[in-house]
């Protein structure tokens, strides 16, 4: 006798998360939608993550635990719990976040209501480590909602966004379509800009995700030149042009998918822009100058702390 299929599969992929998973898993199993798979892909933690995920495995039979042998690195986590999930919607999880108790139901709605469509997100409120609440919201995002592909595409691409659409609720089978989370440094930014071709996308006003702003976040404790192994272990020590290669993923994306010739002409047009906002151009010189002068990197790294405190103000 075949078991019913869930409506929501959430994919948990997970490394040494043990400092925040407990509120997080709290926060999904206590959804007001019930109707959903938990997958918990654990890449080798070295902490209590896994101690942590067979308590609450032992107490829910929504949950499913896989604990890798190694490391796989982020890219293939992520990418694991998709092709392990069995439901029409989908949601990727982080560790240390937490989601409002109608979150999911809220998403679930207008993926019912509207066939077209493929992701929904809501509006962020950014919180500390002790759960706190601050003041500042991040990634609105209203252009996503339009029926015009260009418009999604250039929201996304010329925005500096800190892509948390990506923990959105997804239809999975337009999500399989795509090369998911790649092993690239921002290889999620190239993924969101994918579906938003694909089809539309809707931000829920209301804040219903919660995102934990604390310092053991990779992009806190790591230059941005040095994130390529949280992607991939393999690439550890390599030197890359992460800006170079995902904007001309960016491209790529534009010229894969089959879009009607004013789209992907309107398109091209706002990726020409994008050297020319939100200090891109700067970020493709930094590429070159630590490409050969790797000492740099740390002048770099400052200053972007630097900008992001002063922007964190406004």
């Amino acid at each position: 006798m075949s078991v019913r299929p869930p409506r929501i599969s959430i994919g948990l992929p997970v490394y040494n998360g043990g400092q925040h998973l407990l509120f997080c898993l709290e926060s999904i199993l206590g959804q007001s939608f019930e109707d959903f798979e938990l997958i918990i892909s654990d890449n080798a933690s070295t902490d209590q993550t896994e101690e942590i995920c067979r308590r609450f495995l032992k107490s829910d039979a929504r949950i499913r635990y896989i604990r890798n042998p190694y490391n796989l690195g982020a890219a293939a986590n992520f990418n694991r719990v998709t092709t392990l999930a069995r439901a029409p919607y989908f949601k990727w999880a982080a560790h240390d976040d937490l989601l409002a108790p109608d979150f999911l139901a809220r998403c679930a709605e207008v993926l019912d209501r509207f066939s077209d469509v493929l992701l929904c997100c809501t509006r962020v409120r950014v919180i500390d480590s002790h759960g706190a609440v601050a003041s500042r919201r991040i990634d609105d995002l209203p252009g996503i909602n339009s029926p015009r592909p260009e418009t999604r595409f250039a929201e996304l691409v010329l925005k500096d966004h800190q892509c948390t659409p990506i923990f959105g609720l997804i239809r999975r089978e337009p999500l399989a379509r795509t090369k998911g989370i790649a092993p690239y440094i921002a290889s999620d930014r190239v993924l969101l800009a994918e579906l938003s071709l694909r089809g539309r996308l809707w931000q829920i006003p209301d804040e219903l995700f919660f995102s934990r702003e604390h310092g053991g976040r990779s992009i806190r404790t790591l230059p941005f030149h040095q994130r390529a192994h949280w992607y991939d272990p393999r690439l550890a020590g390599r030197r890359t042009l992460p800006h170079w290669r995902f904007f001309t993923e960016y491209v790529r994306c534009i010229h894969r998918l089959p879009l009607q010739g004013c789209t992907r002409m309107a398109c091209m047009v706002h990726l020409l822009r994008w050297p020319t906002v939100n200090l891109n151009g700067l970020r493709l010189l930094s590429d070159l100058v630590i490409a050969g002068f790797p000492k740099t990197e740390a002048f770099f790294h400052a200053a972007k702390k630097q900008w992001i405190t002063i922007d964190e103000t406004r």
